[in-house]
């Protein structure tokens, strides 16, 4: 348990946030003064982060209150960035010393990095003088530099001729699953217990694509994005009419790529694969996680490693063009060996795309209510790992194109997306790079409606309760309405 001792709110989560990053997984206390009850037991260390004048002073202490280091700034800037940067910059200094760490993010904890080397591309700049930033201000590590500046220069080629002003994307989603992982934390919910309330919920959604197609007639698509849950626990039929539907109702001529998230294997057959094929989807994802039969029970998937191998083939016998397929990296009890099978496994398979995820221990999560039983793997071995997946996607003729990060990721790292040239997720480039309204239906999506000239965005939440999504459906058209207006 570690101390924060604060004077002042002013970056309150930035420090806490850094703090976590070096102490992955330890308890937060934040006090606004040195009082601790005396019912509480003694914190690990302590952080004093206090404001001093026109200046700040940092001090790091063990639980019984010995100095380990100190920093002070003399003066902080006025600007609020500038500030921030300047007090992460010290504070990283004063932990990297006590720990002896280096974390390959240097101070940069927030979720999309390579917003900064998109800044220095848009205007022109070389593609050094972004490197040279990201080394300088944030301390960045020269992998993270290579991998945030070449997605970076991806994404901005993959994105050069979406027309923003005119379009928007769809997001549509599934809330069910064949069971609830260990990790998970979506809005999601089992099949077996939800199975008699799926026509109903269909009937909402319906209702809901009906709506919002004449909300949005004068935008043109340009991605449509299924997801969840897990879209494939519905069944050919319920499927075919949710397509149907989605046809029916938004012109579909223009749509760049139709994805849909085939997910578990134990999730769909043939006839499913048949009905999306017949429907023009081309791009699915198959995520197996993990290809280690162990972990696959471990956390809670009801499949082995062979029905993984068997439904890509199956996908690929069916026609899909464009297959990815997600890792988890950092899943509890895996080993660089564990790993190394895996990434192994899916080069013989041979998917169009890779998504390789760092796990995140989110706090819904059964994982996280039981941490003591699942003890996240250590930083450097994770960033091993992800080393790893980063060559095997390289020997696989694949990129990376987008990256993101999330918050109690394991060693502090990122998610990044692999593809071969032309079989990147536009959709996935849109959700990080936030300059396209997308528009979110189905329980627990979030709608995202840009205004470019005010530099700003407008979220509309649905709820994530299926009981809910149902029994609220016009007050989550209502909101829509509302807010599509004003767009």
């Amino acid at each position: 348990m570690i101390n924060l001792i604060l004077n002042e709110d002013r970056y309150e989560n930035d420090i806490r946030a850094l703090l976590m990053a070096f102490y992955h997984g330890e308890k937060i206390l934040v006090r606004k003064n040195m009082e601790v009850p005396e019912e509480e037991s003694k914190p690990d260390r302590i952080l004093e982060a206090l404001y001093v004048g026109e200046g700040m002073k940092f001090s790091l202490r063990n639980g019984d209150g010995a100095l380990l280091g100190e920093r002070t700034i003399l003066k902080m800037p006025s600007d609020r960035k500038e500030g921030k940067n300047m007090l992460k910059f010290f504070l990283y200094d004063l932990l990297s010393e006590v720990t002896g760490k280096k974390l390959p993010w240097g101070t940069l904890t927030g979720i999309r990095p390579t917003k900064i080397p998109m800044v220095f591309l848009d205007e022109g700049a070389p593609k050094k003088e972004a490197e040279d930033y990201l080394r300088q201000v944030y301390k960045v590590s020269e992998e993270k530099i290579r991998l945030c500046t070449t997605v970076a220069e991806n994404e901005k080629r993959i994105l050069q001729n979406v027309d923003f002003d005119n379009s928007c994307s769809l997001y549509v989603g599934i809330p069910f699953c064949p069971t609830i992982c260990l990790y998970c934390s979506f809005s999601s919910f089992p099949l077996n217990v939800w199975a008699g309330r799926v026509e109903d919920y269909l009937e909402a959604l319906f209702k809901e694509i009906r709506h919002v197609s004449r909300m949005i007639d004068k935008k043109k698509l340009t991605t449509v994005y299924m997801g969840g849950g897990t879209p494939t626990s519905l069944n050919a039929d319920q499927m075919d009419r949710l397509l149907t539907m989605i046809e029916n109702h938004f012109d579909l001529k223009p749509v760049h790529e139709f994805t849909i998230e085939a997910g578990r294997p134990d999730s769909f057959d043939s006839a499913k694969l048949q009905v999306m094929k017949a429907h023009g989807i081309e791009r699915i994802s198959i995520n197996p996680q993990t290809l280690n039969q162990k972990t696959l029970d471990l956390i809670g998937r009801r499949h082995s490693v062979e029905d993984v191998e068997r439904a890509f083939e199956m996908a690929k016998h069916v026609g899909f063009s464009n297959i990815n397929m997600d890792l988890i990296l950092g899943l509890p009890g895996e080993t660089t060996e564990d790993v190394a099978r895996t990434l192994e496994g899916i080069g013989k398979m041979g998917p169009e795309s890779m998504t390789v995820h760092s796990l995140a221990v989110k706090r819904a999560s059964r994982l996280n209510q039981n941490l003591e039983l699942y003890p996240p793997a250590p930083q450097e071995e994770v960033n091993q790992m992800i080393h790893m997946a980063w060559q095997q996607a390289e020997s696989m003729g694949m990129e990376p194109y987008y990256l993101y990060r999330q918050k109690n990721m394991a060693g502090n790292l990122e998610n990044v997306g692999y593809a071969k040239p032309g079989k990147e997720c536009l959709y996935n480039i849109l959700i990080m790079e936030e300059k396209q309204s997308i528009i979110a239906l189905g329980a627990g999506g979030s709608t995202k409606i840009v205004f470019p000239e005010e530099n700003r965005i407008e979220r509309v939440e649905n709820v994530k309760s299926v009981k809910d999504y149902i029994e609220r459906i016009d007050e989550m058209i209502g909101r829509k309405e509302k807010n599509l207006k004003k767009a």
